[in-house]
């Protein structure tokens, strides 16, 4: 499984980004995807997750603000993340998976539950 990320960069607080996962094959159909970050010198925390049926999970701290997608087509995981915050600022990492998914939540078990990575995009949000 191959990932590719794309996206990110800088933006005010209250602003937008889209990031974006291009996976290999038909990882998007068949896996459970997630996105992780991590802040420097913090470690790397579950973001939001999907299931190969599209069940999605979110974090506390990004709920109603972040929302996960794909599109099956494309291949494509998508985080389109709204009303960011400085304490959004991290590195972001898509992640990918075989097996059961928790609904899309098993992000929230860790990012070792997870073998495939894309190689990271940093967003930073000013205040």
């Amino acid at each position: 499984v191959r990932l590719v990320q794309s996206g990110g960069g800088s933006v005010q607080a209250g602003g937008s980004l889209r990031l974006s996962c291009a996976a290999s094959g038909d990882t998007t159909s068949r896996a459970c995807m997630a996105w992780f970050r991590q802040a420097p010198g913090k470690e790397r925390e579950g973001v939001a997750g999907i299931s190969s049926d599209g069940y999605t999970g979110y974090a506390d701290s990004v709920k109603d603000r972040f929302t996960i997608s794909k599109d099956t087509a494309k291949n494509t995981l998508y985080l389109q993340m709204n009303s960011l915050k400085p304490e959004d600022t991290a590195m972001y990492y898509c992640a990918a998976d075989t097996g059961w998914c928790r609904n899309g939540a098993r992000w929230a078990l860790g990012s070792g539950t997870f073998r495939y990575w894309g190689q990271g995009t940093q967003v930073t949000v000013s205040s």
